[in-house]
C-alpha cells in the first residue's frame, strides 16, 4: 500500500507508484493497466482506481453494502481509504497493474495511448497468492497484455472468463475474467455494471 514517488527516465518514462496490494488468503486478482496521473487522483488517496470520477468503489459499494457512496467521502471528493483496504483484506481482494513502467503518448488516462516499456512479472504475482483462483481485467489493454505475457490464445470477451493452465503455477487452473471498465467513459450504467461484477464474484466465491 506505500508509495514512491513516480519515477522518469529519458524525460518520459513513467514508473508504477504504487506496490502490489496483495492480502493474505487473496482469492481475487484485479489487474489494470496504469494508473492515471498524481493530477487525477482523489484527495490523499494512495491506492488504486484513485480518480474520483472512477466508479470502482462505487461499485464495490453497492454490490457488498447496498450504498454506492459507502466507501466515498463525499464532502472531501475522495475516498475512504482504511475502509477500503479493511474491506480488501476481509475479503481477500488484490490490486495491481500489468504493466511497471509506460510511456504516455497524451497527457490522459487513457489506455488507447498509453504504451507499455515495462511488464510486470504475473507468474510472480500468482505465485506469492497461492490460493487465488480468479484474475479480473477491466480494459482491453490490461486483458491483451496479460494473455500476450501468460500466452493466452484466446482474449475473453466483456462479462465472460477464460482458464489458464500452468503447471508452474501453484494454481495450475486460474481463470481471467474480463468486466465492464469502472470508467464512466464506458457506455453502461452502474447497476448493469454492478450485476457484471457480482457474476465474477460470485465465480469466485466472495458473494
Amino acid at each position: 500500500m506505500s508509495s514512491k514517488n513516480i519515477e522518469l527516465s529519458d524525460g518520459n518514462v513513467e514508473y508504477h507508484p504504487l506496490k502490489p496490494f496483495l492480502p493474505e488468503g487473496c482469492k481475487v486478482l484485479f489487474l489494470g493497466s496504469f494508473p492515471p496521473q498524481r493530477k487525477r487522483w482523489a484527495k490523499d488517496f494512495c491506492f488504486f482506481y484513485p480518480n474520483f470520477i472512477n466508479d470502482h468503489w462505487r461499485i464495490e459499494g453497492l454490490l457488498f453494502f447496498g450504498d454506492k457512496n459507502h466507501f466515498v467521502d463525499t464532502e472531501n471528493k475522495t475516498f475512504k481509504l482504511a475502509d477500503i483496504v479493511a474491506f480488501l483484506e476481509e475479503k481477500g481482494i488484490g490490486f495491481y497493474d500489468t504493466a511497471t513502467a509506460v510511456r504516455r503518448l497524451k497527457d490522459n488516462a487513457s489506455d488507447k495511448f498509453l504504451e507499455v516499456v515495462e511488464k510486470t512479472d504475473i507468474a510472480a504475482l500468482l505465485k506469492s497468492i497461492p490460493e487465488c483462483r480468479v484474475i479480473v481485467t477491466t480494459g482491453e489493454k490490461a486483458t491483451a497484455t496479460i494473455c500476450e505475457t501468460l500466452s493466452i490464445s484466446k482474449m475473453p470477451k466483456v462479462g465472460e472468463h477464460v482458464t489458464i493452465h500452468n503447471e508452474d503455477l501453484p494454481q495450475h487452473d486460474i481463470a481471467l475474467y474480463r468486466l465492464p471498465s469502472s470508467s464512466r467513459a464506458y457506455p453502461l450504467s452502474l447497476d448493469k455494471k454492478a450485476e457484471a461484477y457480482s457474476k465474477m464474484f460470485a465465480f469466485a466465491g466472495i458473494i
